[in-house]
């Protein structure tokens, strides 16, 4: 938060509050002041997690939709090879059918 400010402005932001508040009341006003920046950061954190919370929860219903679109494709997958293998196991059958019926036919 003060990043960019040097101890040559904090003395001078100090010196300018001793003359403005007084030194009776300068402690006080400095509890005070770190009092309200504490709940400022405090606010700023708390809504930064809230978002990260919320950019995580997004993450985590995208990769649950791709899981289950990935579900259906593998589902589809299976169906066609079970498919496929029931037509490949007719058509293993049906020569040996036709030569049967060619063997009948001649004998």
């Amino acid at each position: 938060m003060f990043q960019d400010v040097g101890f040559f402005e904090l003395v001078l932001i100090g010196v300018v509050a001793l003359l403005v508040v007084g030194p009776e009341r300068l402690p006080k006003v400095a509890r005070t002041a770190g009092m309200w920046v504490g709940r400022a950061r405090r606010l700023v954190r708390s809504v930064k997690d809230d978002i990260d919370r919320e950019i995580q929860a997004e993450e985590y219903k995208r990769l649950l939709e791709e899981q289950n679109l990935a579900g259906s494709v593998h589902e589809i997958i299976e169906d066609t090879r079970k498919e496929l293998d029931g037509i490949g196991k007719d058509a293993d059958v049906a020569p040996d059918a036709g030569v049967a019926q060619k063997d009948k036919a001649k004998g």
